[in-house]
């Protein structure tokens, strides 16, 4: 097993998926839920076969004087109603207006954010992403302080973080794809499934650091050339990650397959998260490992 020979062709895969996610999300960007920008949820129940995704919507715009009002099916007999800021008087306008058009209307939830509350949601999420990162980052720096030799400790911890980055781009970049395609929106369920992808993905990465620092520590193994000492690193871990890897992806499968709708797109950002987690801590971790230290004596 020699992955260091065929670093570069790692590395120019991932780097291009990598940048066109980047531009698809500074170009396009999310659709974001109500959770992020404001907005009104709503989950009711019509038991009428002849009700419609069109019926209801346009029952809606006409009452909410809201045209970019939408209506999505969510289950039988089940819709979901999305509309602009929402005070309880006009819900129960609206609540009135449906119960008048059709028989048998139960409401399951509603749900109204301000515009003010959602920004704020949006900035605790981008300062937990970086807490977490740096966070990260500097723990594997001094977890790895003992090992200077041929590569740096704080290059560990830098090489943790382009990872991360690398793990977490893609998963973002396959949701503006979504955004475009199906309409979906991110919320802060979103962001909870890119903080749980940052924790899988540094354990991955840091089972394959460590058996490097083991082997640089080793006083016959620190006589190889550092490609070498890699490669067996990463042939000693390759089983336990993919292992460890597969039952989580199982799982998730699972959840894909039979779990409930309104979370598919959170478990499909996981799964796809945990995939990429996994190929990137032996094909871009250990390669840009070699590449900071390959020269050293």
């Amino acid at each position: 097993m020699d992955i260091i020979s065929k670093k570069y062709i790692f590395l120019i895969i991932s780097a291009l998926i990598v940048i066109t996610s980047v531009i698809l999300i500074s170009t396009i960007g999310f659709k974001e839920g109500i959770d992020l920008k404001g907005g009104t949820e709503w989950h009711i129940q019509i038991e009428d076969q002849k009700v419609t995704e069109e019926i209801i919507k346009d029952t809606i715009r006409e009452e909410a004087g809201d045209p970019n009002a939408s209506v999505k099916t969510a289950g039988s007999n089940t819709f979901i109603i999305r509309l602009r800021d929402t005070t309880e008087e006009e819900h129960q306008a609206y609540l009135t207006e449906l119960k008048k058009n059709f028989e048998n209307v139960e409401e399951k939830s509603f749900s109204s954010i301000g515009p003010s509350i959602g920004e704020e949601l949006k900035s605790q999420a981008i300062r937990a992403g970086i807490f977490v990162i740096l966070g990260i980052s500097l723990y594997i720096a001094w977890a790895f302080r003992k090992v200077s030799r041929p590569v740096r400790s704080w290059k560990y911890g830098l090489t943790a973080l382009i990872t991360l980055f690398h793990d977490v781009s893609i998963p973002a970049g396959l949701l503006v794809v979504l955004g475009i395609t199906k309409g979906i929106e991110i919320d802060t369920n979103f962001i909870v499934a890119l903080l749980v992808v940052m924790g899988f993905s540094v354990h991955d990465t840091i089972v394959v650091f460590d058996r490097i620092r083991e082997n640089l520590l080793d006083p016959e193994l620190k006589k190889l050339p550092l490609k070498d000492v890699i490669n067996k690193s990463i042939k000693e871990t390759i089983a336990r990650s993919i292992n460890t890897s597969l039952t989580l992806i199982f799982v998730l499968i699972t959840l894909l397959i039979w779990g409930p709708g309104t979370i598919f797109y959170f478990i499909l950002t996981i799964l796809i998260g945990t995939i990429v987690g996994t190929y990137s801590s032996i094909f871009i971790a250990s390669p840009l490992i070699y590449l900071w230290g390959g020269k050293s004596p």
